[in-house]
């Protein structure tokens, strides 16, 4: 993937789906219960990968700076986009690098919009630490119909994104959409559950999944190409060992699935 010749050229997309194990996003793939995942993910399979750190704040500015999530084979291994600094190893002669500290201002910087489309506490705006994600971006959305306690908050996120696409003037757009459904809580999504465990967790997924193909279909209705990045930013634990939730060193939290493609038109 030579991501200089993806900048300029195409529509930029940035899923992360908040909290989503590999393990279960694996396994419902092969299911068959994640259909609209499985029609875009390349040869229909996720990529098993180790998140840069174990919560969504520290996850993210790791992404913003180019550091995605790492494949679990031995590296180096190049990365797709990098804030340049002295003595990196990581970037290749596909790499995008830039000299902004972060990827939103650096495509702001070559004509793209930004926008941010929030979900979990660190995107709400609420507080100080709550604004500083979002104000890397040109323009941010949220309200509580987006966050953790909203059983239907993933299809009022694609709604936002598809008013966003409707009315951005012609030009290059990078949409970024953090996915709170799968964080806690989320036994709202398995009829009769009290607690989140792994199988609430699949039921988010599940949820999650059927929003999905509106999220393809708006990003690839302006006539430009659109490439994406989906991936999770951590995991979290229901039990295992005596964990439970995330911010520990736990394998249920560092391994985690990603996907990059161009997005097919419907």
């Amino acid at each position: 993937m030579d991501m200089n010749a993806i900048v300029g050229s195409h529509d930029l997309l940035f899923v992360t789906l908040d909290t989503l194990r590999y393990d279960v996003a694996a396994e419902l793939l092969v299911a068959g219960r994640t259909p609209a995942l499985a029609r875009v993910l390349p040869g229909g399979l996720w990529e098993r990968r180790h998140t840069p750190a174990s919560f969504t704040y520290a996850a993210h500015h790791a992404f913003f700076a180019g550091f995605l999530p790492t494949p679990v084979t031995p590296g180096p291994h190049p990365r797709l986009f990098a804030a340049g600094f002295p003595g990196s190893a990581s970037a290749g002669p596909g790499t995008w690098v830039f000299d902004e500290p972060d990827l939103v201002t650096a495509l702001a910087r070559r004509g793209y919009h930004t926008v941010c489309v929030g979900g979990v506490g660190f995107f709400n705006r609420r507080s100080a630490l709550g604004r500083v994600l979002p104000d890397l971006f040109a323009e941010s959305h949220w309200e509580p119909s987006f966050g953790v306690t909203d059983p239907d908050s993933t299809r009022h996120q694609v709604q936002r994104v598809e008013h966003v696409v409707r009315t951005t003037p012609p030009g290059p757009l990078f949409v970024f959409l953090n996915v709170s459904a799968l964080h806690q809580p989320n036994c709202h999504y398995l009829p009769g559950a009290s607690y989140d465990d792994w199988d609430s967790h699949a039921a988010a997924l599940t949820y999650v999944d059927r929003q999905l193909n509106p999220l393809w279909q708006a990003m690839t209705s302006r006539g430009r190409p659109c490439f994406a990045i989906v991936c999770s930013d951590h995991g979290t634990a229901y039990g295992e060992d005596g964990h439970t939730g995330h911010r520990v060193a736990h394998e249920t939290v560092w391994t985690v699935p990603y996907a990059h493609f161009e997005v097919p038109r419907a």
